[in-house]
């Protein structure tokens, strides 16, 4: 007597849904929403009252363009890229960027309460150095 064993074959469609790529694809958009908001939020913690402006319409920058963020809070503490110096390491880090091949576009941020005088002289020590493509920061007026 011979025994077969083998199964009856039977065409089932598979019931379960393989969902594991969707939970990576959720997890690395995630991961990247989060290191996003981070670095965004990195920029204003720096506490500058802006000045008011009416609300108009921009153009878009360059995408190839690099920004560098000047700003000079209520006290006249002078900062670039979220680190306080003062006004020498302020010319020497700002010649070294002009002298670049290709110089960032500096954003200058003024608190409104500061004196005008302390904002020209940033806008000084930034020409001086041969940057001479700038930005000034304010908020939209309500």
């Amino acid at each position: 007597m011979a025994r077969t064993f083998r199964r009856p074959r039977t065409s089932q469609p598979i019931a379960e849904l393989n969902v594991t790529n969707l939970i990576d694809l959720g997890f690395l958009l995630l991961i990247i929403f989060m290191i996003t908001t981070s670095s965004s939020k990195e920029e204003q913690t720096i506490p500058v009252h802006l000045p008011e402006q009416s609300k108009q319409l921009q153009a878009k920058p360059d995408p190839d363009l690099r920004f560098v963020t000047a700003s000079v809070d209520a006290r006249g503490q002078y900062y670039l890229d979220n680190k306080p110096m003062g006004l020498l390491e302020l010319r020497e880090r700002l010649k070294s960027m002009g002298a670049e091949p290709k110089p960032p576009v500096i954003r200058v941020r003024g608190d409104g309460a500061v004196t005008y005088d302390r904002i020209i002289g940033l806008v000084d020590e930034i020409q001086r150095a041969n940057l001479h493509q700038l930005t000034f920061d304010t908020q939209i007026r309500p």
